[in-house]
């Protein structure tokens, strides 16, 4: 370890976790910009003349490990606003931050995505997914779209707070903590930690019929019932990020293995890219000679630890080289929430307007997010930031805020 590193007190490594958790929205946002352009048949609600296996590949990278970073932080973050405001401050901050914009929002970025949806009907390769549900739906089916974060994150605030509940119930003395403690952080030292932590999802992937590589952990945005993937895998990486806040300073550990998690990292995303039949879909492309039931079982196994694999190479980057404060890194981690939440229909329209030019794949999606990123920046920064939409979404802040000498607050998710 580096005496730097050694050095680095606990504010500063919160700025870095305030930067992934910024970085894991924004990405949000590529991600489904890029989706047009995946050489996938009916992946999206359109498929652009001009599909990209680079951008495919971009797009398979960012699914591998965005959401379980974003529900780690989602956890870490939720310890640490647990112990500062008190357990009935933090279920009204939760219901302001996480339950109204759900509320409130999901009509409003849903109309507009549902019109897109019937614009792009018309083409002949736009339209209602394969999987998409009839309308109205029969609960508990139900439309989520991107918002199905906020629901998910609400679901496993209650589960923490009522295991959290049992857990002090059973355990006054502390003692059971105390080994679970031990236990986690022999885990963590350990240099088959991505390995063991990636057993419970891995099982759940080899044992899901429906799983697509390609998308990694099956996200329930078209029902009000989540389903048992979503739960193991985004619910390991919440506990995950809640243990991580009772130890902070095992983030060292991730600090100065980066360099590995990266390089392992990058292999098992190539390979898995391979597995996952995305670039079979090129023209005299060869195809795997394996069944399906064999192409998911190896696939499972690899793709299962290549998730907590670029997830602490992701943190232990950020760890190492974003530790000191940035304003900018601040103010795009501020944004990225509300950016996030209106993109979508915005990111939609624009695949439609540019899907039948004859361009090639990139160029569009360039200017997919060269057209939305700035009206929607200008949007967070006049109608929000000093607003009462930005105090509910990321609380008070003084008008000139400067750099924060202790703990990072920022936006309520990752």
């Amino acid at each position: 370890m580096s005496p730097l590193a050694a050095a680095t007190p606990v504010s500063e490594r919160l700025h870095a976790l305030d930067a992934v958790r910024g970085f894991a929205l924004l990405l949000g946002i590529v991600l489904h910009a890029i989706m047009s352009f995946v050489p996938v048949p009916r992946l999206w609600f359109i498929q652009d003349t001009h599909p990209s296996v680079a951008l495919g590949l971009l797009s398979f990278t960012i699914h591998v490990f965005r959401m379980t970073t974003f529900f780690l932080m989602a956890g870490f973050f939720a310890r640490m606003s647990f112990h500062r405001r008190g357990a009935w401050d933090f279920v009204r901050d939760r219901l302001q931050r996480i339950g109204l914009p759900l509320v409130i929002g999901w009509p409003i970025v849903f109309t507009p995505m549902a019109l897109i949806v019937i614009w792009a009907s018309s083409l002949a390769n736009g339209g209602p997914t394969s999987g998409a549900r009839g309308w109205p739906p029969a609960l508990p089916n139900f439309p989520l779209v991107h918002l199905w974060f906020l629901y998910v994150l609400l679901e496993l605030y209650v589960a923490m707070l009522l295991l959290r509940s049992v857990i002090a119930w059973l355990d006054a003395s502390g003692t059971l903590r105390t080994v679970l403690d031990r236990l986690f952080a022999w885990i963590m030292r350990n240099p088959l930690a991505t390995p063991v932590l990636a057993i419970p999802i891995g099982i759940a992937f080899s044992l899901d019929q429906r799983w697509i590589t390609a998308m990694g952990v099956r996200t329930p945005d078209q029902s009000l019932v989540t389903n048992a993937q979503a739960w193991i895998g985004f619910g390991t990486a919440f506990g995950v990020g809640w243990l991580l806040h009772r130890q902070i300073d095992l983030l060292r550990l991730l600090e100065r293995r980066w360099f590995p998690h990266l390089l392992l990292a990058v292999g098992l995303i190539l390979i898995n890219f391979v597995l996952s039949g995305v670039t079979s879909s090129a023209p005299g492309a060869p195809r795997l000679p394996l069944s399906s039931a064999t192409l998911r079982l190896v696939s499972a196994i690899l793709y299962a630890p290549a998730i907590w694999i670029s997830t602490f190479a992701v943190l232990g980057l950020a760890l190492r080289f974003m530790s000191g404060f940035s304003p900018t890194w601040r103010y795009l981690a501020d944004a990225s929430y509300w950016l996030y939440l209106i993109h979508t229909p915005i990111v939609m329209a624009l695949q439609v307007a540019v899907s039948q030019l004859d361009w090639p794949g990139p160029i569009k999606f360039a200017i997919i997010l060269v057209v939305a990123l700035p009206p929607m920046l200008a949007s967070y920064h006049l109608l929000v930031r000093f607003t009462f939409v930005g105090v509910v979404l990321n609380g008070r802040r003084a008008p000139r805020e400067t750099a924060p000498a202790a703990a990072v607050t920022g936006p309520a998710v990752p």
